[in-house]
């Protein structure tokens, strides 16, 4: 089973569980690694309701401690950070990047200026919004924090499907400059599976875009993007089938920020899912 590297702790104020718990879930699972990544602070202080802060960097740090001591030599635990890609944030992210020895960063886009959209809190923001315009800022916005190259992975990659409102007509307008800004930069991407558990109903990104970044030669991961220890390696079964059938036949490993990779064996006979 692929590694899970995206994962989070109760310091994001949205997530449960202890790392303990986390670990043994990540055994039980037969992951090959997991990875902890809460989303990082972000500056001006306070941010946001739904990250750590700057002071509790120490206290998360002691979390991916104590997880690495309950797994002893069970499973390698990886250390991450999500960090979000906002305006002006270059310095912010490589301030973060030497704050601790980490093994990846995850880079995310979450924000559109002030508007966190796939916050439920802000649903009602978007009856008001020109989706294609969304659209288009959103993978405009993307593709600069793959051009930016301070990332090792790359986020959910279309997170703006999350409450299902999509632009008419072929997609492929936005997917294809993104993939080629993704591609130039050499980073990998993630598949999200919490994608599957929203009211877009699929994995983040759609089998559209994966089978592009596949033939862009983009690597990938698989994700949980896990808030709970019962969500470690969730639907990894059915997001090995998906990467199987977009032609993916490995996943990338990530260690003081060095890559590597595993084979990807089908679990089950290979059906792209729809």
């Amino acid at each position: 089973m692929p590694a899970d590297y995206h994962t989070h702790t109760p310091l994001c104020r949205h997530a449960e569980g202890e790392p303990e718990a986390y670990v043994d879930a990540a055994i039980s699972s037969g992951i090959s690694a997991f990875g902890m990544s809460d989303h990082a602070p972000a500056l001006p202080e306070p941010f946001d309701d739904w990250r750590m802060e700057e002071k509790e960097l120490p206290e998360y740090f002691r979390l991916i401690e104590r997880a690495r001591s309950h797994a002893a030599d069970r499973i390698p635990v990886r250390a991450g950070l999500e960090c979000d890609w906002l305006p002006g944030c270059e310095g912010w992210i490589e301030d973060l990047a030497g704050r601790y020895s980490w093994d990846y960063l995850i880079g995310s886009v979450h924000y559109l200026d002030d508007w966190d959209f796939d916050n439920p809190k802000w649903l009602g923001r978007w009856a008001e919004t020109d989706v294609d315009a969304v659209w288009h800022h959103y993978w405009k916005t993307y593709a600069r924090m793959a051009q930016s190259g301070l990332f090792d992975i790359l986020g959910h990659p279309d997170l703006i499907k999350k409450f299902s409102f999509r632009p008419a007509g072929d997609l492929r307008r936005f997917y294809e400059p993104a993939i080629e800004a993704i591609a130039h930069s050499g980073k990998a991407i993630e598949l999200n599976t919490a994608g599957w558990h929203k009211p877009c109903a699929e994995a983040y990104p759609s089998e559209s875009f994966l089978s592009l970044a596949h033939q862009a030669g983009i690597p990938l991961v698989i994700s949980s993007d896990a808030h709970a220890p019962t969500e470690v390696a969730r639907d990894f079964e059915r997001a090995i089938t998906l990467a199987h059938a977009c032609g993916y036949r490995e996943t990338a490993l990530f260690e003081d920020r060095r890559r590597s990779f595993e084979p990807l064996s089908p679990l089950t006979p290979l059906q792209p899912y729809e």
